[in-house]
């Protein structure tokens, strides 16, 4: 490859190549939420509910929202009818965040179709070059210990 790789040949860096991708990857779970009538932090919240029921602290740390900030989005949320808190089976003073039926069945629809949008990005790439990127960012993922927020379609 020429000097200075494919980056380079794109006059872009590993910083703005980042960030951007970021504000791509975004603007996609935005437009998927707001089709499906619900905020992009509300799709998070659905999203990461698939999994489990979680506590509103590991919810704010999964989401990185301050105390306040992921009551009121369970708020909204469960005002919505797509979540219920629910009373933690080992902790009497806690309570879990859960999907109701609703919220599951919108959390399905909006997982897959956001998910469709997302595989669309890297769509010029040849298969390699996509396998190698999975590679780089799941490396960067897990040196950072970024938590499971958004599994492959294939993992649920």
């Amino acid at each position: 490859m020429a000097e200075g790789g494919v980056a380079a040949q794109a006059g872009i860096g590993v910083v703005a190549g980042l960030v951007r991708s970021a504000f791509l990857v975004n603007a996609v779970y935005a437009e998927s939420a707001r089709e499906h009538g619900i905020t992009q932090q509300q799709g998070q919240l659905l999203c990461v509910l698939m999994a489990q029921p979680y506590g509103m602290g590991e919810l704010g740390t999964i989401l990185g929202l301050a105390k306040s900030s992921i009551t009121g989005l369970v708020d909204r949320t469960e005002r919505n009818g797509l979540v219920q808190r629910e009373l933690d089976a080992h902790d009497a003073r806690s309570v879990r965040v859960a999907l109701t039926s609703h919220g599951a069945e919108l959390a399905d629809t909006f997982y897959a179709e956001t998910c469709r949008r997302i595989e669309r990005l890297p769509a010029a790439l040849e298969t390699s070059e996509r396998d190698e990127l999975a590679a780089l960012l799941g490396r960067i993922v897990l040196d950072n210990k970024v938590p499971v927020v958004f599994k492959e379609l294939d993992q649920l």
